[in-house]
């Protein structure tokens, strides 16, 4: 079982993500927004975190950086989950240090099979 942050400034996504990981038999961990998210990232240590893009006080390009910079959390692979479905989003997404680019509405299959290839077996 792995311990997976998930930043999202909507209560809805946050539930219906939530509802995912847990339905995998994992434990989810939550943040409503990016400056809460870097927090919980650096004080939980989680084995993943998703991470939506459009937030308030610190967005989810800006949260990544930050996370994928700091050398306590690294280590910590970072899903970007997200509207922003064009190209140049996910590119940027990925030069920020997100490890996989989701977009949403979600599809169920895409995130678990995303969280599998990303989590230790």
């Amino acid at each position: 079982m792995a311990r997976i942050l998930i930043v999202d400034d909507s209560p809805s996504q946050l539930l219906g993500i939530k509802r995912i990981v847990e339905k995998l038999g994992h434990e989810a961990l939550t943040a409503e927004d990016g400056a809460a998210g870097v927090e919980a990232a650096r004080r939980e240590r989680p084995d993943l975190i998703l991470m939506d893009v459009v937030m308030p006080n610190l967005n989810g390009f800006q949260a990544t950086r930050t996370i994928s910079k700091d050398p306590d959390t690294s280590h910590i692979p970072v899903v970007l989950v997200t509207t922003k479905d064009q190209e140049t989003d996910k590119v940027w997404g990925l030069r920020q240090g997100a490890k996989a680019y989701v977009t949403k509405p979600i599809r169920e299959e895409e995130l678990v099979t995303t969280l599998k290839e990303l989590l230790p077996a």
